[in-house]
């Protein structure tokens, strides 16, 4: 990788994510990170700020870049192929029938986005068994933890975030968010600085879900006030990095 000149949101990404690994300490020597790429932006900026951060670190560790298609198209993934055969990325893909599943007859408690995610998830995790995994890497960011922290609060009664950093399978597997200090648009920024080849969602949910409408619920909350934003951001940004640290020293 040659050296180059990062802009403003490429650096935010990349030294946000920093400072969340080491304050948390998510990765070390010898660790080696699923990074579940779904083909949208946040997932692909994760991979490109990983790979920035293999060469930052003062020791090794290793990432393998794991793609469930849904099973809408089962050709969208073809632009990740290239980028990980390019750049010399280990990768697991495979077409899977969770889309599908999450909206047929099978499902029938659910919405078609919680079963899907459902099954995902239990299939990411049985990956990471297979190849010896030590860590699994999602591209959550602070709008994903705002958002969050808000429908625990209102639907559950929780005041409960995202962590950073949580262990699973009695610690066999860590579950780290390096990008949950980072807000969607520096994200989006950095993506296409990078020219990173993000393919739209074809999921016929996308965009119509409960976590949407809380989303479009908190942009109300804030009206479009920049200080105001950053004061929620910020102050909750805070808080779930306190809440990581902490429960990683315990």
């Amino acid at each position: 990788m040659s050296k180059e000149k990062l802009s403003y949101a490429q650096q935010v990404c990349v030294k946000s994510a920093g400072k969340a690994m080491q304050r948390t300490g998510m990765v070390g020597p010898g660790a080696k990170v699923g990074v579940a790429v779904s083909g949208g932006v946040d997932s692909w900026v994760l991979l490109e700020v990983l790979r920035r951060r293999q060469r930052i670190v003062p020791f090794r560790f290793d990432i393998m870049a794991i793609h469930l298609n849904p099973g809408f198209d089962a050709e969208n993934h073809a632009p990740l192929v290239e980028y990980l055969a390019k750049h010399g990325v280990a990768g697991h893909i495979e077409v899977t029938d969770h889309g599908p599943r999450g909206h047929s007859p099978e499902n029938r408690r659910n919405s078609a986005c919680f079963y899907c995610a459902m099954l995902r998830r239990t299939r990411l995790f049985e990956v990471c068994q297979r190849y010896g995994l030590t860590h699994l890497a999602f591209g959550h960011n602070a709008d994903d933890l705002v958002t969050t922290f808000f429908m625990n609060l209102v639907q559950n009664g929780r005041v409960e975030g995202m962590g950073m950093c949580d262990d699973f399978f009695k610690g066999a597997l860590k579950v780290i968010r390096p990008l949950l200090l980072v807000e969607k648009p520096d994200i989006i920024k950095a993506a296409r600085r990078w020219e990173l080849p993000v393919w739209s969602n074809p999921c016929p949910s996308a965009g119509k879900t409960n976590r949407a409408n809380f989303q479009a619920k908190i942009d109300a909350l804030h009206g479009g006030d920049k200080m105001l934003k950053t004061n929620l951001f910020n102050g909750l940004c805070r808080w779930q990095l306190a809440q990581s640290e902490s429960g990683n020293k315990a």
